[in-house]
């Protein structure tokens, strides 16, 4: 993987991270696209999803501050604690699949972009239909309950697979079920923060038990590139998404994903 390589999937990563979207769908196409599927994928994966974490927590800096803050300087139960509670409750889901399906989940990347194109025209519905939910039935909408953590925490577990988009997934299910617009982009973003480091942590575990070989085709300066390049256009994406969902922008990703969806189920069976 050359270095521009892994610049242009470094830019993919970064938008598409928190983009409703699906940033693996997208790094599946860019990798086929530009013939690097295979080459050291885990620890280039590694470098770039470290990179979209940081970003976060670079744009909601305050807000978790404010919530580690709040959750231990106090023994007393507060709105802090009650928010750190409801994210951990939407973190079940997924923790349930990490634990126990990983096996079959990975099962489902590499193999060809057919997949990918499926789950993500399902992704156009999902987005198209929450827009059109919220605009002819929503209200004002509410904060987020357990219960709404534990319907998005589910829709999050579902968007393991490649080409259905995680931050679509969770954001559209938030406004179905009532959730304001503002309040669910931020608990979308926060709520991923702990499963994907911790899915970069268990992938630096697993590469670390076995290296790359003497012949590998990813280079220092590759990582260093796709890690800047992740973290800048994930920080934009980040404060981009936000404005987005509170102007009910929605449709038009729900178009770009049909057309990204069409064109990797075509490019599954007519592409080199």
């Amino acid at each position: 993987m050359s270095w521009i390589e892994a610049l242009i999937l470094g830019i993919v990563q970064g938008l598409t991270e928190f983009l409703p979207v699906s940033s693996s769908g997208h790094l599946e196409i860019g990798q086929a696209l530009l013939g690097t599927a295979g080459e050291d994928n885990l620890t280039f994966a590694i470098v770039v999803h470290t990179a979209t974490v940081l970003s976060t927590l670079v744009i909601f800096w305050r807000e978790v501050w404010q919530l580690l803050r709040g959750t231990f300087a106090t023994k007393t139960w507060n709105e802090d604690k009650d928010y750190v509670a409801k994210i951990l409750v939407s973190m079940v889901p997924v923790f349930i699949v990490g634990m126990f399906f990983k096996d079959q989940v990975e099962a489902f990347f590499g193999n060809g972009l057919l997949l990918v194109g499926i789950c993500l025209i399902v992704t156009s519905l999902l987005l198209g239909f929450s827009e059109w939910y919220t605009k002819r039935y929503g209200t004002d909408g509410h904060e987020v309950t357990y219960r709404d953590a534990i319907i998005i925490g589910c829709a999050q577990a579902v968007a393991v697979l490649p080409g259905l988009s995680r931050s679509g997934s969770t954001i559209a299910t938030g406004l179905l079920c009532g959730v304001k617009k503002e309040k669910v982009a931020q608990f979308s973003f926060l709520m991923v923060l702990i499963p994907i480091m911790g899915e970069a942590f268990l992938d630096l575990l697993k590469y670390l038990k076995e290296p790359l070989s003497a012949g590998s085709s990813l280079s220092a300066a590759a990582l260093v590139t796709g890690f800047v390049a992740a973290f800048v256009t994930g920080c934009f994406a980040c404060r981009f998404m936000i404005e987005i969902v509170k102007r009910q922008k929605l449709v038009w990703f729900a178009v770009y994903c049909l057309l990204a969806g069409v064109f990797a189920i075509v490019y599954n069976y007519i592409g080199a």
